[in-house]
């Protein structure tokens, strides 16, 4: 299992920081596309501290044509020297349709589409094969040579697809290398539900898991003190709040039988009282959703929640804590 960081550096910042979260121990670090470009940060992660993997985790597949994303695939690709995973999701409708201003619906077949695509493009560059894609919603049948750039050394990256609803978690079985479990995720919800449809999507395109990356994401509450811990409790409360203010979050809600809250929280967030959200979550809630205990604790216990299933285990840590902490969290991971 190798263990990823969150990479939140924007550009100015990406070089020092992505040698900070190596020397922390990370096997790799992804970037979230939040209020500044996901793949930009990358180049530098890539430049400065080579011996780490580098992944979107997620860049926005819709509003980007296929063939734009496999020309930053491809070169991060070669520039990481076979190190960069690409990791695109769907995101919402209202952000897919009113901040960037295309076409949403179907998500799930658009997205399957999507990566058939992006595959078709990559092994036409990869492997000499005409592009001759035709679909629904994409279409690419034009490569001549000055646009193409050739094979890799390295090999084709592979594509990671992000995905809650079990529509999209069975595409990525079908057509993706690897699933990113959302951070907002119940161990009900994972074993009752997205791990069936995944294994659903892998025998329908005649897979086994083996051929397949699973990385879950996981929110961690720790710290060295009890107020450090209780810091870390109120921003992970913050969070959690968030997230179940969004309808298509409800399904892990209702593995745990908090679906009920998901509409109340709704009506807050559209009332702009986002600060109240976090007092919406109790301690029930929060054991569910996050991985609870002292630094010494911690390791121990992701590892027993996760370790069965997981390739790779991203740390979703959303507060200040040293790093000498985390380097310890991570080594004992590392040796367990």
């Amino acid at each position: 299992m190798k263990i990823d960081g969150p990479f939140y550096a924007q550009l100015g910042d990406a070089a020092s920081e992505a040698r900070r979260l190596s020397e922390i121990g990370y096997d790799g670090v992804y970037t979230l596309e939040g209020s500044w470009d996901p793949f930009y940060p990358l180049v530098m992660a890539a430049e400065h501290a080579p011996e780490l993997d580098i992944a979107t985790g997620i860049a926005v597949a819709f509003p980007r044509n296929p063939m734009h994303l496999a020309y930053q695939a491809w070169d991060l690709q070669k520039f990481s020297n076979g190190k960069f995973l690409l990791g695109i999701g769907s995101q919402i409708k209202p952000h897919i349709e009113k901040r960037f201003g295309v076409d949403f619906s179907p998500p799930a077949a658009r997205m399957r589409e999507y990566i058939q695509a992006l595959k078709a493009i990559f092994d036409c560059w990869q492997n000499g094969s005409k592009l001759d894609f035709h679909g629904k919603y994409f279409r690419h049948t034009l490569m001549t040579p000055m646009f193409n750039p050739g094979p890799l050394e390295c090999g084709v990256p592979p594509v990671l697809l992000g995905a809650l609803g079990p529509l999209m978690t069975q595409v990525a079985g079908e057509v993706a290398d690897g699933l990113i479990v959302h951070p907002f995720n119940s161990m009900p919800f994972l074993t009752d539900h997205a791990l069936p449809a995944v294994h659903k999507g892998l025998a329908k395109s005649g897979r086994e898991r083996s051929d397949f990356i699973l990385q879950i994401n996981a929110i961690v509450i720790t710290g060295e003190t009890e107020e450090a811990r209780a810091v870390a409790t109120e921003s992970v409360k913050g969070l959690l709040g968030f997230y179940a203010s969004t309808p298509a979050y409800r399904p892990p809600m209702e593995a745990v039988g908090y679906g009920d809250l998901q509409p109340e929280l709704n009506r807050l967030s559209k009332e702009g009282r986002w600060d109240e959200l976090g007092s919406y979550i109790d301690q029930t809630f929060l054991e569910a959703f996050a991985t609870i205990g002292k630094p010494e604790e911690i390791a121990g216990k992701l590892r027993q929640k996760y370790g069965k299933e997981a390739d790779r285990l991203a740390i979703y840590a959303p507060y200040g804590a040293p790093d000498a902490m985390w380097a310890s969290i991570i080594a004992e991971l590392k040796a367990g």
